[in-house]
């Protein structure tokens, strides 16, 4: 029970859903992770309001189904998740209207799924989704992505893609330039852009300080 009271004020929730929470050994998609996001969502909720039981059951499940980056069904992994937890939520005796606005949430998450999020919770989930993507932490799971691709840290002699394409499958440091400094800009809520500006700044500080050290 421990796990699901880091989840407050969702405790009894997180207890039923933790155990579909995550799937595979991927420390990007892991319950840290999804317990980051979390508190992401709610705090950008606090600000925003919506329905935030929808949103936590939203961000407890929205990673449920793993695909690696580098597999060709990566664009389709949140609409499998949106699918796996409707199943689930179905089973918990949720309604209807509620599994689908779970699910849409869901679906709308992924950056590579390029889903409009229509709904508030939808918007919420997006941005906490998104805030483990930059800053410190963004930094670290970008690195660790590469890893996993086995992929190098850098092109020791065009670190800066002046004169070569940039490539992130063999580059990690080539993710900043191809997606990471391009989410601030898509935050869908005032409380998720603010907070993104902040980790923004953080990302492109690191970078700043890995070029001089290279």
């Amino acid at each position: 029970m421990h796990q699901a009271e880091a989840f407050a004020p969702f405790e009894s929730l997180a207890a039923e859903l933790i155990p579909f929470a995550t799937e595979g050994d991927d420390g990007s998609h892991d319950l840290a992770h999804v317990l980051r996001v979390f508190k992401n969502a709610m705090r950008i909720q606090k600000n925003e309001g919506g329905d935030a039981r929808i949103l936590a059951a939203a961000v407890l499940l929205h990673d449920c189904v793993a695909v690696e980056k580098s597999s060709p069904l990566r664009s389709k992994a949140s609409a499998l998740a949106a699918q796996k937890a409707s199943g689930i939520l179905q089973k918990m005796g949720w309604t209807a209207e509620d599994i689908a606005a779970v699910a849409h949430a869901i679906t709308a998450h992924s950056f590579s799924a390029n889903v409009t999020p229509e709904t508030l919770e939808a918007k919420m989930l997006q941005d906490a989704d998104r805030l483990d993507a930059i800053g410190a932490v963004g930094a670290a799971r970008c690195f660790y992505i590469a890893g996993r691709m086995v992929s190098g840290l850098y092109d020791p002699f065009d670190p800066d893609a002046r004169e070569r394409p940039l490539d992130d499958k063999r580059y990690a440091i080539d993710h900043f330039q191809t997606k990471l400094f391009k989410l601030a800009d898509g935050f869908q809520t005032e409380a998720g852009r603010t907070l993104a500006a902040e980790r923004d700044k953080r990302l492109r500080d690191f970078l700043a300080d890995f070029m001089d050290e290279i």
